[in-house]
């Protein structure tokens, strides 16, 4: 067995979609960032690829690569889950805390795990999913960025 965790953070700008877990949010305010900067995948991404002992996603997807520009990242996800798959691993279990005051993410956590475990080849039990406030502290709190937290188990 392999744990991993992985850390994401973005600022939050007028004029880009949000897109979260795959899911896009019709809100005002966007993640910025190259590629489509859904941090709940960035995260799980770093998880995944640092329980495997693989390059994280800076090395793999760089923002100096225009081949990334706009990428969606639920489908680097996916390129992601196969080079685990490759290195002889396979996805037992993942949990990811998404940090933001706002939006609400209840209405669309079920899609959300759902777009998540397809990604990884796994069922939708083995994706944990919650999200939490910062009670108006920090750049979460006063709506300037988000940050996500993940960790995954995987088994050889």
């Amino acid at each position: 067995m392999r744990i991993g965790c992985g850390v994401d953070v973005h600022e939050l700008v007028f004029g880009r979609p949000l897109i979260l877990g795959g899911v896009r949010f019709e809100v005002d305010l966007g993640l910025a960032g190259h590629s489509d900067a859904d941090v709940v995948c960035h995260a799980l991404m770093d998880a995944l690829l640092s329980a495997a002992r693989l390059p994280d996603i800076g090395e793999l997807f760089p923002d100096t690569d225009p081949a990334f520009e706009g990428a969606s990242s639920i489908a680097l996800l996916a390129r992601v889950a196969k080079m685990v798959a490759d290195a002889g691993f396979t996805v037992a279990d993942c949990d990811i805390t998404l940090c933001a005051d706002a939006p609400k993410i209840a209405p669309h956590k079920r899609e959300m795990r759902e777009n998540l475990a397809r990604a990884l080849g796994v069922s939708p039990e083995h994706v944990g999913l919650k999200a939490t406030t910062f009670e108006g502290l920090g750049f979460v709190g006063e709506k300037e960025g988000m940050a996500a937290l993940a960790t995954c188990l995987l088994a050889e």
